[in-house]
């Protein structure tokens, strides 16, 4: 079957480019124009991944990403403009997981949305797809896709375990973030590294024991959990 893919932009010149090019690759393409219908629609249609404009009429970008991380884990790319610093950063902090900034090539668009969906299927394609990772504090059931940090249930996004299944897999080395990406978002990522930064962010808070993952300045992470 092929993917489902929900394009949210009120600019229609985009909107109409944007879906040409996904639809050459066989995607089916859902278009909304503002905040409102473009969640009613997630809602609806149930996208394998969206597309997500920042600057939304009737409810911004952000708002409708904190409100849709309540109820579904989907992958997003936001779509932001140069100047949108500050929201890359904010979207990122609710959920996004990926961002392209404006102007963007529809090819890179496209390889990017390709990518995406392609760890979707697959994952991270790091390691064994089966078997358990076990250290003193964490448990990481690969093949059931669940972590639990001293025997209490942790609920990670799908990249979020990614990201923490590849540093456990490699318990006591350091991963520069360019590593990272590519384990997790694939070879053809042109994204910015900070993404990794932002995500590790998310699984320290939540395991609860932020030392658990060293941050080696300048260079990357390094799980350090004891080994059983």
């Amino acid at each position: 079957m092929p993917a489902n893919i929900l394009v949210i932009d009120d600019e229609p010149s985009i909107v109409n480019l944007i879906s040409s090019y996904l639809k050459a690759e066989g995607y089916e393409v859902l278009t909304a124009s503002d905040g409102p219908s473009g969640l009613k629609s997630a809602r609806a249609f149930k996208p394998d991944l969206i597309l997500l404009d920042v600057m939304l009429p009737g409810m911004d970008g952000i708002e409708l990403l904190s409100r849709l991380r309540r109820e579904s884990d989907v992958y997003v790319i936001l779509l932001t403009a140069r100047t949108e610093e500050m929201d890359k950063v904010v979207g990122l902090t609710v959920g996004a997981d990926d961002y392209v900034t404006k102007p963007f090539s529809p090819r890179e668009l496209t390889a990017r949305v390709k990518a995406a969906l392609r760890r979707i299927q697959t994952g991270s394609g790091s390691g064994s797809e089966g078997g358990v990772l076990s250290s003193r504090h964490v448990r990481i059931d690969v093949g059931a896709r669940q972590v639990t940090v001293d025997e209490h249930p942790v609920e990670l996004t799908a990249i979020e375990f990614d990201l923490l299944r590849s540093l456990a897999e490699n318990r006591g080395r350091v991963l520069t973030r360019a590593q990272l990406l590519e384990k997790i978002w694939g070879g053809e990522y042109f994204g910015e590294l900070r993404v990794v930064d932002v995500h590790l962010g998310h699984v320290r808070q939540k395991l609860g024991i932020p030392d658990l993952i060293a941050t080696v300045r300048g260079v990357g992470y390094r799980f350090e959990d004891e080994s059983l």
